[in-house]
């Protein structure tokens, strides 16, 4: 089961580490954790965040499965991308590198996105690279449109002016500052639920504020006009979706929408109580979750025994 993790507690130490080369060149950075030829999950993190996000589901599943987790462009050890390199076709391009990298042709995997992850896989549903490598998918917490007209971060009254002050937050640029009881209580406001534990809250907020500056607004400008609606609906593999039903960037009625546009929908599951950090805050439901597709979706042939091929070129040392 997974638990609550220290400010002192070490990251799980990956197997291998290597880096993807998307369509447009830019290097991605990948961690492989867990036995080779285990039954594969391939994680993808939201907005602000880096691998570490996935710690708690990391440390249950790599004991019986190969976890995939990776940084977005400008987040964790992923280089910030150039003029025009921020977009919903860059994240599907940087999943396909993943993918591409990690898995043996033909081998399955559950997809997990959390937020911005949970856009990624929406935006790359109908990609090669998922038609070949997925076999189910989670969404958590996330969102196929109108991000800035359904957000409740602002505690105002819904209309044009709270979609204008939500999508100039998103894009701010000042820089959010050492993580203290005051950064905490803002993040927790705005991202997790009244009762999450405090051990999480300040995991949570030291991710987060180490996203650097630049790809924090660059997403952020993304995020804002979003719109994988039409997305959504390529998305062909079986997909379950999570949600908090006290998100405040995400509202449930993001999910409902998604899960209800699924071609082949397993249902959503509401967290009551729970914010927009699901992954972190209960992590025992997500991972039970991911472990719960993978035993009715992988099969041991389709988990692949061998894994792919990587070059020393791409391998990180």
């Amino acid at each position: 089961m997974s638990r609550p993790q220290s400010r002192a507690e070490a990251p799980p130490v990956p197997v291998r580490e290597l880096t993807a080369v998307s369509a447009d060149g830019a290097r991605v950075n990948v961690e492989l954790h867990g036995p080779d030829g285990a039954p594969a999950v391939v994680l993808s993190h939201g907005w602000t965040c880096n691998t570490r996000f996935w710690d708690a589901q990391v440390r249950d599943l790599s004991v019986d499965h190969r976890v995939v987790v990776y940084d977005q462009r400008g987040h964790g050890r992923t280089p910030a991308a150039g003029a025009g390199g921020y977009s919903t076709r860059a994240l599907a391009d940087d999943l396909e590198a993943v993918l591409r990298a990690t898995l043996a042709p033909g081998q399955k995997a559950v997809l997990g996105g959390h937020s911005m992850g949970g856009m990624t896989l929406m935006a790359a549903g109908g990609r090669d690279a998922v038609r070949e490598h997925g076999a189910a998918a989670l969404l958590c917490s996330t969102g196929s449109s109108r991000l800035t007209a359904e957000s409740l971060v602002l505690p105002m009254r819904a209309g044009a002016l709270r979609t204008r002050m939500t999508a100039a937050v998103l894009g701010a640029s000042a820089p959010l500052g050492p993580v203290n009881a005051v950064s905490r209580a803002i993040l927790k406001y705005a991202t997790m639920g009244r009762g999450s534990a405090p051990e999480r809250v300040d995991a949570c907020a030291r991710i987060v504020h180490a996203c650097p500056r630049g790809a924090r607004v660059a997403w952020g400008h993304v995020l804002a006009e979003l719109d994988l609606e039409a997305r959504v609906r390529e998305l062909r593999l079986p997909t379950a979706v999570i949600a908090g039903t006290d998100d405040r960037l995400t509202p449930p009625v993001h999910a409902r929408a998604v899960e209800a546009a699924l071609p082949h929908s397993l249902g959503l599951t509401e967290l009551t109580g729970m914010g927009h950090m699901t992954p972190v805050e209960a992590p025992e439901v997500v991972t039970a979750k991911l472990r719960e597709l993978v035993a009715e979706y992988v099969t041991v042939e389709a988990a692949g025994g061998a894994a792919a091929a990587v070059s020393q070129e791409e391998e990180v040392a």
